[in-house]
């Protein structure tokens, strides 16, 4: 029986503050970078082609204001996603704050009438990601933070692949519990 949703948003808010010291031409330090990329959140999403290391190193580049100098398409994409996000630091903060005080409270009598795992917590995990939309690691639920979009005439919804936030997240953690 799940007993508790828990949002964890330590590496968004890590790359916040690089977001902004960033756009704003202040150098941020290698051992920051690092830790980002060492993140146990960050390592869910790992594979072959995109580990701690392209973490590092795009994100070095964007700090140095260097050519990224990679044929991988998912260090590429990470890249222009930081990008984006800097570009935009008013719409970045509108993608933040919904998931700050994202309550999943309400959704839980919902999964434990389907529920077939012996989970009693539930995390819902959000970290800037090169590709795909989620992944499911055990009771993990890993969400692209990226794909996370603030309607920019109202506030109070949010979507991601155009569901709400809420209603995506559910689907997804029905599949963690089946």
């Amino acid at each position: 029986m799940i007993k508790r949703i828990k949002v964890k948003l330590d590496v968004i808010e890590s790359m916040l503050y690089f977001w902004q010291a960033t756009s704003e031409k202040e150098k941020v330090g290698e051992n920051y970078i690092n830790d980002i990329s060492q993140y146990d959140d960050m390592k869910l999403i790992y594979d072959e082609e995109f580990n701690d290391e392209a973490v590092r190193s795009v994100l070095s580049a964007i700090s140095n204001v260097e050519l990224l100098n990679t044929k991988s398409k998912k260090s590429r994409k990470f890249w222009n996603n930081n990008m984006w996000m800097m570009e935009d630091l008013d719409y970045t903060n509108m993608m933040v704050a919904p998931v700050k005080i994202l309550n999943l409270n309400s959704i839980i009598d919902e999964l434990n009438e389907n529920n077939n795992s012996d989970y009693e917590e539930l995390e819902v995990v959000f970290v800037p990601w090169n590709h795909d939309v989620y992944k499911i690691e055990g009771e993990k639920l890993i969400v692209n933070f990226f794909r996370v979009k603030p309607d920019l005439f109202d506030e109070t919804k949010v979507t991601i692949e155009d569901m709400d936030i809420k209603d995506f997240i559910k689907e997804k953690l029905i599949e963690v519990i089946k």
